[in-house]
């Protein structure tokens, strides 16, 4: 039977990227749609040249009244969405793919949509024997398979810091973009000391220092998925902090003084202004790097009873970065066209893959990983 997957957004940031990557397997059929069709035309013609699919470009509003015509038409066995952002979207989209009898995923990393994916569409994918995937990026899709990776290095685990710092030569979405506003200044859950505090977006000021060639970065407080998933799936942790920055200081903290305009209310909607500010920042596009970072540092009591410290760290070269977040959709893709996710219902994108076959995905591009751990300390 062929293998149909749809991908919506296909020409943006990440769609592209994951259509690049469809494109090169054997027998599928790939539905590459966005609302212009010359975009789509356009990345079927890049993707072609090595192409082992057959691809197909569509003109396709995702909200729109053709949608459903469009599912009817093709008959997918798979949607990816990846026409963010998905903050406040709501799961039209996947409920309409459900009914169509098509798989789901989409890359959300919109807390709200994250926690209220499986509660909405849990019941109508078991009922119709499909999966249905929300969060299939960085996070919590790679989040949470390093954290899984390295879970039984700790007879038990306290702490969870996770950072993310794109190079600012890395070309950036308008979606994501917006998705980073909408919670500058804005109260978000933490939790610090073994209790939920809230902080504020783009605050919290912290600065890690990543293998070479990227160096030291400055990261603020973000909202993401893992802040809400994480302390049921991995118990009362002691403290749970996310945190993403900008290569360049000035746009960094330019953010960050931005942050408490939003806090004192002089501002109601940042993404409001995403096409505006995502202008201005491409003024500064020529400085700074294309090597971009994400680290993971776990802390908690090691198998021989003492304090101990991991720290996972990937660093993109070369422009490579945004493979990363489009890495989950492609990896889920593959497994349930060979049949080896037998697993249906709504979810959150965990338990779906191991780290290493996320890694193993990524092989050809300019990315490495790094690990190092803090021997153990007895008090």
């Amino acid at each position: 039977m062929r293998w149909t997957v749809l991908l919506l957004g296909a020409y943006g940031l990440f769609g592209s990227r994951i259509a690049a990557r469809l494109a090169r397997e054997p027998g599928w059929h790939v539905l590459l749609a966005g609302r212009d069709l010359a975009r789509a035309e356009a990345l079927a013609a890049r993707c072609r040249t090595d192409a082992g699919a057959e691809l197909v470009p569509l003109a396709i509003d995702a909200h729109g009244d053709n949608f459903d015509t469009a599912l009817a038409r093709e008959r997918p066995q798979l949607v990816i969405h990846c026409a963010g952002p998905f903050q406040g979207q709501g799961y039209t989209v996947a409920r309409r793919c459900l009914a169509a009898g098509a798989h789901y995923l989409d890359l959300a990393d919109g807390r709200d949509h994250v926690v209220g994916f499986g509660p909405a569409l849990d019941a109508t994918a078991r009922e119709r024997g499909l999966l249905a995937v929300t969060g299939a990026s960085t996070v919590p899709g790679l989040s949470a398979a390093v954290v899984d990776a390295y879970r039984s290095t700790f007879a038990r685990l306290d702490g969870i810091d996770i950072g993310i710092s794109p190079g600012n030569r890395t070309e950036r979405g308008l979606a994501t973009v917006a998705a980073i506003l909408s919670y500058v200044g804005r109260p978000l859950p933490w939790r610090e000391q073994g209790r939920g505090i809230a902080v504020r977006g783009w605050q919290r000021l912290q600065r890690h220092r990543y293998p070479q060639p990227v160096g030291a970065r400055w990261l603020a407080a973000c909202d993401v998925p893992d802040l809400a998933v994480f302390p049921e799936r991995y118990g009362p942790l002691v403290c749970l902090r996310f945190r993403a920055g900008l290569e360049l200081r000035r746009l960094h903290f330019g953010v960050w003084l931005i942050s408490w305009l939003v806090r004192a209310g002089l501002v109601r909607d940042l993404s409001r202004h995403a096409a505006t500010l995502k202008h201005m920042s491409e003024w500064f596009a020529g400085a700074g790097s294309d090597t971009g970072a994400m680290h993971v540092t776990l802390d908690g009591v090691g198998a021989g009873g003492g304090s101990c410290r991991l720290t996972w760290e990937i660093v993109a070269r070369d422009g490579d970065g945004p493979e990363i977040p489009a890495t989950a959709a492609v990896v889920v893709a593959r497994k349930l066209a060979r049949g080896e996710i037998t697993a249906y219902g709504a979810r959150a994108c965990m338990d779906l893959f191991t780290l290493d076959e996320f890694l193993e995905s990524l092989t050809g591009f300019a990315i490495d990983t790094y690990y190092r751990i803090t021997p153990e300390s007895v008090p």
